[in-house]
């Protein structure tokens, strides 16, 4: 994977994955401090980030400081030039000569794959409009392997906003890829994108579609809850009829598989009750916390890193 841009999750073979997934369990103790490394010395990451973050931009900064390398950022577009009307191919030329590798978020879907066509150096995608976010799947992946020891033999239910979640695209791409087993919940004006279905389809996903979780729980091995994402409806009329659709509680959780566990890329906005943060099911900070070694993992393999583990 070294010098490969990784704009959408189809740029990862299975094999790709495992063998990220395999370092990020090397990079653990690196991760949480129990030991540390120099490898990515004088190694210098770009984070370009158009839209707001917090998991995703301080996780690959972390990352990139655990290597033992360093991190130029843009963290609010408002501090760049492209308040003055520079073009995103023209910024990311320039940050491209001052940098090794370029991770990018943008409201505008496609926008990785644009800034990929132009860059000498690595582009990886930290989420594009209601694209893709490739780098979140791999720590969805991640965390669904440590919690249920592998990724196929699962029935993995994802629900919420299937239409403009970003996380919700790249993770069923690649759950298909593995085979495994899914169910989408989400109301008809929320489901899975056409384009995403008809690429499910064409990969043999094992898929079907419902419209309430209550149906579903108990066969479900891992619960994915997405927000619904007010900031990308046209129609704020629209976001109000499907508003607080789904609330996991510990008494929908009591009627699902037993071992049952609760993911979710976070932010929440009211789809978790937080009486279920108590409870073994929950995943969800422990899937962010994972952001910190998968995405060393990542740039360590981006970078051509060698001999950290």
């Amino acid at each position: 994977m070294t010098g490969r841009h990784l704009c959408h999750i189809s740029d990862l073979t299975v094999a790709d994955m495992d063998r990220t997934l395999d370092a990020a369990e090397h990079m653990v103790p690196i991760a949480q401090g129990q030991s540390t490394t120099d490898a990515a010395h004088g190694k210098i990451l770009a984070t370009l980030f158009f839209e707001p973050s917090t998991r995703t931009r301080l996780s690959f900064e972390s990352a990139m400081h655990r290597l033992g390398g360093n991190v130029i950022s843009v963290a609010d577009s408002s501090s760049s030039s492209s308040q003055k009307g520079e073009t995103l191919a023209d910024t990311v030329r320039m940050v491209a000569s001052y940098s090794d590798a370029i991770v990018i978020r943008h409201p505008r879907e496609g926008a990785a794959r644009l800034a990929s066509r132009v860059s000498r150096v690595p582009i990886i995608n930290g989420g594009d409009g209601a694209g893709q976010h490739p780098s979140q799947t791999l720590t969805d992946l991640f965390t669904i392997r440590k919690a249920k020891g592998n990724i196929k033999d699962n029935v993995v239910t994802i629900a919420g906003d299937l239409k403009y979640g970003r996380t919700v695209h790249s993770l069923a791409l690649a759950l298909a890829a593995y085979g495994t087993q899914m169910i989408f919940v989400a109301p008809e004006s929320l489901q899975v994108p056409a384009e995403t279905r008809a690429s499910l389809l064409a990969h043999g996903a094992r898929a079907r579609y419902a419209n309430k979780l209550e149906e579903v729980i108990a066969e479900t091995d891992v619960l994915y809850m997405t927000r619904i994402q007010k900031e990308r409806f046209p129609d704020l009329d629209e976001y109000r009829k499907v508003q607080g659709v789904f609330h996991v509680t510990n008494r929908l959780l009591a009627d699902g598989k037993k071992g049952i566990i609760v993911m979710h890329p976070l932010p929440r906005v009211g789809e978790i009750d937080q009486s279920v943060d108590d409870t073994p099911a929950a995943k969800y900070f422990e899937q962010a916390a994972n952001g910190v070694p998968v995405r060393m993992a990542l740039l360590a393999e981006t970078l051509g890193v060698r001999g950290v583990a």
